[in-house]
Formats: structure tokens, sequence, C-alpha cells
């Protein structure tokens, strides 16, 4: 037998084994605060909608496939990502002395998942995209916007060596503290705040 009729031989039986044992898993993803390395800030905030624009279903977080490509795990995670994205918000806000109650807010976060995933194919790897508002919670303004994003990568995963599902969601999850972390701590924002300006920021 040749080399090329060995490796279809043994591609072939990969796609059967895998077709046959694709299983899925639910995940939750954590912030996990770092008081010592976060700015404090005035308890102004509430945590409003962040509308799914992934293109993906509401729980589907990522796939772990073979080094050929085919799926063999499907990763979900147990609450809608628009709810996943909108408590991390909360718990960052929270960490930082800048979530309030909705009667007492100044401005509301809303904004769009763009990106949120996690995959492994040889490298684990976990990403995050969002566009996010700071809304005028009396006019409806959008006040500020921009796009923030983070991503982990973990050396080569070695079949064999455990289930790759719990690096896969840890990735995911500091991919997203990464954004979450990012939009909150931007300097940019913090100076339009304490400065009141109404100006908006689009990237």
């Amino acid at each position: 037998m040749n080399r090329s009729a060995f490796f279809f031989r043994i591609s072939s039986l990969a796609l059967v084994l895998a077709s046959g044992g694709c299983t899925l898993t639910q995940v939750s993803l954590d912030y996990q605060p770092h008081p010592s390395h976060v700015l404090q800030g005035a308890p102004q905030f509430v945590t409003g909608r962040f509308v799914n624009m992934t293109g993906q279903g509401p729980f589907e977080l990522g796939t772990v496939r073979t080094p050929i490509g085919t799926p063999i795990e499907y990763v979900h995670t147990r609450s809608p990502l628009e709810e996943v994205v909108r408590n991390a918000f909360s718990h960052a806000l929270q960490t930082r002395g800048m979530l309030t109650t909705q009667g007492k807010a100044r401005y509301t976060l809303t904004g769009e998942i763009l990106e949120l995933f996690c995959q492994v194919v040889v490298h684990p790897y976990g990403y995050a995209k969002l566009r996010v508002n700071v809304v005028d919670t009396h006019t409806g303004q959008i006040i500020f916007t921009r796009i923030y994003s983070g991503e982990r990568q973990n050396p080569a995963y070695r079949p064999g060596s455990g289930s790759p599902v719990p690096a896969l969601r840890d990735l995911a999850s500091r991919a997203l503290q990464d954004a979450v972390d990012r939009t909150i701590d931007d300097p940019e924002l913090r100076a339009r705040l304490s400065s009141g300006s109404r100006q908006t920021g689009m990237y």
C-alpha cells in the first residue's frame, strides 16, 4: 500500500470514528477579579442587553476537532452567550465599585457579541470580540462606543493527555475577561466619564 492510500484509509477511519462518537459538553464561563490590578470608579453603571451577533446558536461556544478538522466534541455554555457576557460586565463593574441599581444609574452598558468561541485543532484557543456602548440612561444617547477583544492560546494539545474541554473553558473565560477589563479600564472611556463629554468614540 502506498503512502497516499494509507493516509486516505486513516483519514476515512477518523471520519467514521468522529461521526459516531461526537459529544456535547456544557461549561460555565467565569470572571476572576484581581482587585489589586483594577481601577476603582464611581457607582454609576448598570448592564443592559448584549446582542448575539456571532452567527452561532445562543449556547454554542466551541468545537474540538481532529488534526484533519473533523469535529469530535461540541462545547456549549450553560447560559445563553448574551447572559454570559452581561454577567461578566456586571462582575467587573462590581469589583471596581462601579455597579449600582437601575434607579441610580447614570450609564448603561450595552453592546454586541461579535465573536466568542473556543476551539482546538492543534492549539487550544479562545477568542472574544465585543462592541460595547456606554448609553446615557436618562436620554438613551450613546456617548461612547468601541470594539474590544481578547484572545488566549495554550501550547499544542497532545491527544491522549485528557479532555481539552477544561482548558478551552478557561481560555474562553480569560479571553472574555480580557475584553471586559479592557473596556472598563480604557483610559479614554474613563476620561470621557470624568469630563462628562458626550462625544462618541467609534472604532
